[in-house]
């Protein structure tokens, strides 16, 4: 590991409850920060309702530290909305935001497209498929934007279980994403879940960001943060145990395409390969091939469409 790594691990990696509550909100009304909450949701009834109603309880009614919860749904086809309407979120449909670009499928395309319909100086995303979620997933990710200065972006990090193996979560992190950033990005190499989907930034710093629409975006985005920003402005928060729900072996194929796409779009731009992936299963007559198409497309920094200038000069 680089000795720069080493130091920065030493210095830009904590854990929640080196961060109190009363000290947070103490920093929150100094600085005068704002902070929204971004739940991007598909087909999540089971879970968005659970973690809307911590979060709400928790960090906006007990302690003033939210500002706003905004569950950006990417087109359900359950009860998503309506279960995180209940427990108390606002729910915005994707299509709904910045309508003259048509929407296309993925996680990063739901990311980009929130930061129109949200207020905060600081932007705190949280998948919206965890289980057993604790308040500390936002408030200790939160923390560190609200009382240093110099960090601009803040990754979650925890154990994964797989069923009842410990930290054995995470497939795609350590098949494809820790080498990639290990080979290519060796700066990035002391970050625990790369990929994972619990993160806060600056709205300074996610606005100069573009957003890979898929699988990507969590690689995309920490590579291009510390280009732009630098490594010290980068940082970790141990938030405990983090519980959802896992993805088949093929889902998990098309996700590590999609990874690796981004890293060779950011290694080579203009180097193109074929943006594709087959897979295979079982059929009537043996194995059959299906092919999927690689997330290649790319949302630009926020801060270069029209709408999002006029609502920030508003």
């Amino acid at each position: 590991m680089l000795e720069e790594v080493e130091r920065w691990l030493s210095t830009r990696s904590w854990a929640a409850s080196d961060r109190p509550l009363r000290h947070l909100l103490a920093a929150k009304q100094r600085t005068g920060q704002t902070v929204s909450v971004v739940l991007p949701a598909l087909n999540e009834e089971e879970t968005v309702g659970d973690i809307v109603a911590v979060i709400r309880h928790d960090l906006m009614e007990q302690v003033p530290l939210v500002d706003e919860i905004v569950v950006v749904d990417s087109g359900s086809t359950d009860r998503t909305s309506e279960v995180a309407a209940e427990a108390g979120a606002r729910v915005v449909h994707r299509d709904e935001i910045l309508p003259r670009i048509p929407a296309v499928p993925g996680k990063g395309e739901v990311l980009w497209r929130s930061l129109l319909v949200t207020g905060g100086d600081i932007v705190c995303f949280i998948d919206a498929d965890l289980k057993e979620f604790s308040s500390e997933f936002v408030s200790g990710i939160v923390g560190p934007l609200l009382t240093e200065p110099d960090v601009g972006l803040v990754k979650a990090m925890y154990d994964r279980p797989l069923g009842s193996a410990a930290g054995q979560g995470g497939r795609v992190t350590e098949l494809m994403a820790r080498p990639l950033l290990n080979l290519h990005w060796p700066q990035l190499a002391g970050f625990v879940q790369p990929l994972g989907g619990e993160y806060a930034a600056r709205r300074s710093l996610l606005e100069q960001l573009p957003f890979p629409v898929g699988y990507g975006v969590e690689l995309g985005m920490l590579v291009d943060a510390l280009h732009l920003a630098g490594l010290d402005a980068l940082a970790q928060v141990d938030v405990g145990v983090r519980k959802h729900r896992h993805q088949d072996g093929q889902a998990l194929g098309r996700m590590a395409a999609a990874i690796y796409r981004t890293a060779q779009l950011r290694l080579a731009r203009g180097h193109l390969v074929r943006p594709a992936l087959t897979q295979f299963e079982r059929g009537e007559e043996g194995f059959e091939p299906r092919t999927y198409s690689v997330d290649t497309e790319e949302r630009p920094p926020m801060v270069e469409i029209a709408e999002y200038a006029s609502r920030q000069v508003a």
